[in-house]
């Protein structure tokens, strides 16, 4: 009985849904029209007759330019690049996997690199902003005042090789003080020494858990536990260093002196 009353049920249900299908099909065909939509347009007046207008536009224009560049300058012009690198090697000689994650490693590369840079940001504000706001200089004077802290701070990290290089291959003249090199060639040369520092930074950082790794290794492979892994037994131990020997505090200290 319960077999035959839940075969009619479907049937039922099966006969509602064709019906309804059907109905849905028949108004469709029988309605369907093109959609049509609102007419809308745009349009700009007022700005040829207005120079201060068009000004306003191209400053609003030159700002949303600054803020969408805002993140590349930043890597390339601060400390960021190689805060980043190294806490990035930190975590995976540590063995740590994700731990801690990327958003406390790039907040806190972000809060260290404020940190280093306020004394080249208060001598742009000081030197090229505060007169500019005061209308005292005019734009291009801003800018060019602004990038002296700037080239001052990128010049004392950067190799003397790498910036010859990009000096050859841009074929530039040879600058005669280190204030006329270009920042076309500065800003490449400034990141490819970082990069070279930090990997270098990183190195030094290996060799305690690499020595570490290669110790349980063969203590388990003595014991002829072959088939536990040595990064398992051995990260307690290099947590239990790290935190020993203070590393964090090493490690930013570390990275805040070597700018200075």
């Amino acid at each position: 009985m319960k077999i035959g009353t839940m075969g009619k049920r479907a049937k039922l249900i099966l006969l509602i849904m064709v019906f309804l299908l059907a109905f849905l099909v028949s108004t469709d065909a029988g309605h369907a029209q093109a959609p049509s939509f609102p007419n809308i347009s745009l349009s700009v007046g007022g700005a040829a007759d207005e120079p201060g207008n068009v000004a306003t536009v191209v400053q609003l224009l030159f700002i949303l330019t600054v803020l969408s560049l805002a993140p590349a300058i930043l890597l390339m012009l601060t400390s960021f690049t190689r805060i980043v690198v190294v806490l990035s090697l930190l975590r995976h000689a540590l063995g740590t996997q994700s731990m801690p994650p990327n958003q406390v490693i790039i907040g806190l590369s972000l809060f260290m690199t404020f940190f280093i840079m306020t004394p080249i940001w208060q001598r742009v504000n000081s030197e090229a902003l505060q007169p500019y706001y005061e209308e005292k200089i005019t734009g291009e004077q801003a800018l060019a005042l602004a990038a002296v802290p700037v080239k001052d701070f990128m010049l004392r990290q950067v190799r003397e090789k790498d910036l010859a290089l990009f000096v050859k291959i841009a074929k530039e003249k040879r600058p005669e003080k280190p204030l006329d090199v270009s920042l076309s060639v500065l800003i490449p040369s400034f990141v490819i020494s970082e990069l070279k520092t930090a990997f270098q930074i990183g190195f030094i950082i290996y060799l305690p858990f690499l020595i570490l790794d290669m110790v349980v290794a063969s203590i388990l492979l003595s014991m002829g536990m072959m088939m536990l892994p040595p990064v398992m037994i051995s990260l307690p131990f290099k947590l239990l260093l790290f935190v020993l020997v203070d590393g964090w505090s090493l490690i930013a200290g570390s990275l805040v002196q070597s700018f200075r």
